[in-house]
Parts: C-alpha cells; structure tokens; sequence
C-alpha cells in the first residue's frame, strides 16, 4: 500500500496494488475509487483532501492485535 499527498492540487491517494486502472468512478463528491479489470479496488483519491481531515500530509498506521 502506497499512500502520497500532493498539495498543490490538495489530493491524497492511496494505492492498493499495482494492477492497471481500467475505471475510475466518484462514489461521492470528492472520493474518486479505481478499480482493476474485474472490479476489485485498486486505489482511492480524496480530492481537497484539506478541507474533508485534519491534516492530510500526516499518516498514522497502526496494526491491531
């Protein structure tokens, strides 16, 4: 899983795998998912992701137990 923000067009993707996008749908207003050639997730865009958290360039990654 890769995630990378990019400030000057206020975007966080997170990328799932590395299979080709064959689609790209927004689900809802500001959340772009892209998905491979049978459907499953391969990514997901937040656009102006500064307006919708906190703070976007700021990750925290927790495993649960």
């Amino acid at each position: 899983m890769k995630i990378t923000y990019d400030p000057e067009v206020d975007v966080l993707r997170i990328v799932f795998n590395n299979l080709p996008i064959e689609e790209s749908d927004e689900e809802k207003p500001g959340f772009v998912i892209d998905y491979d050639r049978d459907g499953n997730i391969v990514g997901l865009e937040i656009l102006d992701a500064s307006q919708r958290m906190d703070n976007p360039s700021s990750v925290e990654y927790t495993i649960a137990t």
